[in-house]
């Protein structure tokens, strides 16, 4: 069973807001939050799969579809996964992506 849409877009927001609180603890395992962060990407594509694409269409500069196809590699994929993506991902990519979620929430007045 899918979780409500509003719900998924609450959980990506979540998730965001999760990475950025990893990368701002200096000095933690390098390990441990590159694992962290991994996790936290997988859930951002499968939240991002349960919303209808239309949500998105307001947000055409994020690439949706690379969201969702980069959590199935880093699901399905996890000895390959690069941690120069990750980290590139997390600290360059993830405040985009955290203002967008929350511009689509405002518009949706989901709280």
């Amino acid at each position: 069973m899918t979780r409500d849409p509003k719900l998924r877009l609450l959980d990506m927001l979540s998730a965001c807001e999760a990475i950025t609180s990893y990368l701002q603890r200096v000095g933690s395992d390098e390990d441990m939050m590159f694992d962290a962060i991994r996790v936290r990407l997988i859930e951002i594509g499968e939240a991002a799969k349960d919303v209808p694409q239309s949500v998105f269409a307001g947000e055409p500069s994020i690439p949706w579809a690379e969201i969702i196809r980069m959590r199935d590699s880093l699901a399905h994929r996890y000895f390959d996964t690069s941690r120069t993506i990750i980290w590139v991902t997390a600290r360059d990519d993830i405040p985009e992506l955290e203002a967008a979620v929350r511009r689509i929430v405002a518009q949706y007045s989901i709280s």
